[in-house]
C-alpha cells in the first residue's frame, strides 16, 4: 500500500483530532494509545496495529473506541499523557513507538493491562519479569532495533571498506542512547575503525550533526534507532545526500525514502502484532496467558539508486544478502 493511500485510511478516523470518532462514542471497549511522535508520523504503524485488531474482531468505530495520546517528540509528556488515559478508564493501553512510552504507562498504573512495542529488553527495564509468562500487567512486543547496532557497523565496514572513521548519530534524549554508545564503540573498534558519535535531537541538530561529521572526515555512518528519527527520516536522507555519506538507517522506511541502506525488524509487523495482543486482551485474555512476542524477520534494504549517486559499488556478497534491492 503507498503513503497516500495510508493516510485516506488513517485520516477517515481523524477528524475529531484521533479521539473518539463520533458514532463510537457507546463502544463498550476502549483502548488509550500512547504515542511519542505523532498521528503524521506514525501513519503505517497505526494502521498496522488497527490491522492487528481487525484480526481478533475489533474494528474502531464499530465495536472499539481509540483515545490517542501524542507526545509531539516530547519525553517528558509521555507519562502526564498516560496518567490521563488512566484517567479515562481505558480498557487496554497500546503503548507504543518507544521503551519511554511503556515505561510511563507502566508508572501510570498497575491495574490496566498495557501492551507494548520496545526496542529495549523489557525485563531489565522492569516491563515484565518473564518473556514466557509475564506476571503484572504488561506485555507486548520485543523487536530488535538498539541491539542491531553494531551489525549496522559492519555494513558500513563492508559497504564503504576504505572508510576509515565511521560516523555514528545517537539521539541524547532516548532511553537506549547510552547502552548504544557502548555497542557502537565496541562493534567499531571489533572491525578496526575509528568511530566518531554525535548527537541530534531535533531538525537543525540532524545537519549539524552531519556538517560535524563531515568536517571529521568520516566515510560511512550509523543512525541510531529512535522514534524520533523515524518522525524525521525524509530530512536525514536528504542531509545525507547533501554531505555525500553512505549511510545506514534502522528501519526499510528510510531506504525506501532514498536512503543508502537500512538494516532492522519490520515495524509494521509488530504493531500489527501488539494490535493481535491488544484485542486478545479487549476479548478477555490475561496478560499473564501472552508471552512477550519477540520480533526476529529482520531485513536488509540496499537503495543502488543512491549507491550509484554517492559514486559506491556495493560488494557482490553484499547484495546477494540484501532482503530487498532498491533500483
Amino acid at each position: 500500500m503507498r503513503r497516500r493511500d495510508f493516510i485516506k485510511v488513517v485520516g477517515a478516523g481523524s477528524a475529531a483530532g484521533w479521539s473518539f470518532a463520533a458514532h463510537a462514542q457507546q463502544s463498550s471497549k476502549r483502548v488509550g494509545l500512547l504515542g511519542l511522535t505523532s498521528p503524521e508520523a506514525f501513519v503505517e504503524q497505526i494502521v498496522a496495529f488497527k490491522q492487528g485488531l481487525a484480526e481478533t474482531g475489533f474494528i474502531e468505530g464499530q465495536n472499539v473506541a481509540i483515545e490517542y495520546r501524542w507526545a509531539r517528540g516530547q519525553f517528558d509528556q509521555l507519562s502526564a499523557l498516560a496518567t490521563d488515559l488512566v484517567r479515562q478508564d481505558v480498557n487496554v493501553i497500546a503503548a507504543l513507538g518507544t521503551p519511554a512510552s511503556a515505561v510511563a504507562a507502566k508508572e501510570a498504573t498497575s491495574t490496566i493491562p498495557i501492551v507494548f512495542v520496545t526496542g529495549l529488553d523489557p525485563i531489565g527495564m522492569g516491563l515484565v519479569d518473564s518473556l514466557n509468562r509475564p506476571t503484572g500487567n504488561a506485555t507486548g512486543v520485543y523487536m530488535l532495533t538498539s541491539s542491531l547496532e553494531p551489525k549496522r557497523v559492519e555494513l558500513m565496514r563492508e559497504a564503504v571498506p576504505n572508510a576509515q572513521t565511521i560516523g555514528a548519530i545517537v539521539d541524547p534524549d532516548s532511553p537506549d542512547t547510552i547502552q548504544q554508545m557502548k555497542d557502537l564503540s565496541a562493534a567499531a573498534s571489533a572491525v578496526g575503525r575509528a568511530l566518531k558519535i554525535v548527537s541530534a535531537g531535533n531538525g537543525s541538530d540532524i545537519d549539524a550533526a552531519f556538517a560535524t561529521m563531515a568536517d571529521q572526515k568520516v566515510g560511512a555512518a550509523v543512525v541510531a534507532s529512535s522514534p524520533i528519527y523515524f518522525a524525521q527520516r525524509e530530512k536525514f536522507v536528504g542531509i545525507a545526500a547533501r554531505y555525500a555519506i553512505p549511510t545506514v538507517y534502522f528501519v526499510r522506511d528510510f531506504a525506501d525514502a532514498g536512503g543508502l541502506m537500512s538494516y532492522g525488524t519490520s515495524f509494521p509487523d509488530a504493531n500489527r502484532q501488539a494490535g493481535i495482543y491488544t484485542g486478545r486482551i479487549l476479548k478477555g485474555d490475561k496478560v499473564v496467558d501472552l508471552p512477550v512476542q519477540q520480533s526476529v524477520k529482520v531485513e536488509l534494504v540496499i537503495n543502488l539508486k543512491t549507491a550509484k549517486a554517492l559514486g559506491l559499488s556495493i560488494p557482490l556478497p553484499l547484495l546477494g544478502r540484501a532482503d530487498a534491492i532498491i533500483e
